[in-house]
């Protein structure tokens, strides 16, 4: 059998074991990273940090190597950090719309606006008060109105650089939805661009399989659920449809967690 590759080129059989320290069960197989502060996907003995990955899923949909990836990624860690969401929220929708949209797009220039729109989709959040991003409860109707002018606010920002016009689009229409009660427009079906009803679907995902602030992780099977029942209403059927094509990798996600001291 043929010894299998990690992500850095290494061999399976030619990689040294990384030191873990007493206090930690276990490193990533990849890239060596020991925290408690990281997700890690457990499969055996071996175990995969988030950011990992969401790096091979992105391969895997086609995109990566761009020279302000990083950087950009970088920008979105801190927003989701702002806005204290679980692990690499924005890199996962990023990463897994991406693998959605594979199946609908050709062009490495289309798939890696997909990317960036997807990963920046909250970047309008930046210019909404802390007392209303943050707020533990019920939103007022005037904090609404604030809320609902973030991708629009998105939008501005990317719609400066012209070779991120689709990118912008998701930006500005990641909040619509398929039935047309969505926001800031009210755009319905097709009026929305594909990428951003793609998105759509895999924001839901992340929002119920992840923990939030209001409430813990809900099961891959409840999530599935809900959204298989409001295609056609919240989400565009193409979108669902192809998120069933991607039900194995999307479940595997889900399955991350934060590994406890002294884990066997």
């Amino acid at each position: 059998m043929e010894p299998k590759h990690g992500l850095d080129g290494q061999t399976k059989m030619d990689r040294k074991p990384f030191p873990v320290p007493e206090s930690f069960s276990a490193a990533c197989s990849e890239c060596g990273a020991v925290s408690h502060g990281r997700l890690y996907l457990r499969s055996g003995d071996h175990h995969t940090c988030e950011n990992c990955l969401l790096d091979a899923r992105k391969h895997l949909g086609g995109w990566g190597g761009h020279p302000y990836e990083l950087f950009v990624e970088a920008i979105a860690e801190a927003m989701d950090l702002r806005e204290k969401e679980t692990g690499l929220h924005s890199k996962r929708v990023a990463a897994h719309t991406l693998l959605l949209a594979r199946h609908h797009y050709q062009k490495a220039k289309d798939l890696q606006e997909v990317y960036w729109g997807s990963l920046l989709h909250d970047i309008g959040k930046i210019g909404v008060p802390d007392a209303v991003l943050l707020k533990p409860g019920k939103l007022s109707d005037q904090e609404w109105q604030i809320m609902q002018e973030h991708p629009r606010n998105g939008h501005l920002i990317l719609e400066k650089l012209p070779f991120l016009s689709m990118a912008a689009d998701i930006v500005l229409c990641h909040e619509e939805r398929f039935d047309g009660s969505g926001y800031p427009a009210g755009l319905k079906g097709e009026a929305i661009p594909l990428a951003a009803r793609l998105f759509a679907v895999i924001d839901t995902l992340d929002a119920m399989t992840f923990d939030r602030p209001y409430r813990k992780a809900l099961p891959f099977e409840t999530a599935r659920a809900e959204i298989l029942r409001m295609a056609g209403t919240q989400f565009d059927p193409q979108a669902v449809d192809t998120f069933l094509l991607e039900e194995s990798a999307l479940r595997e996600v889900s399955e991350m967690e934060f590994l406890s001291a002294h884990r066997t």
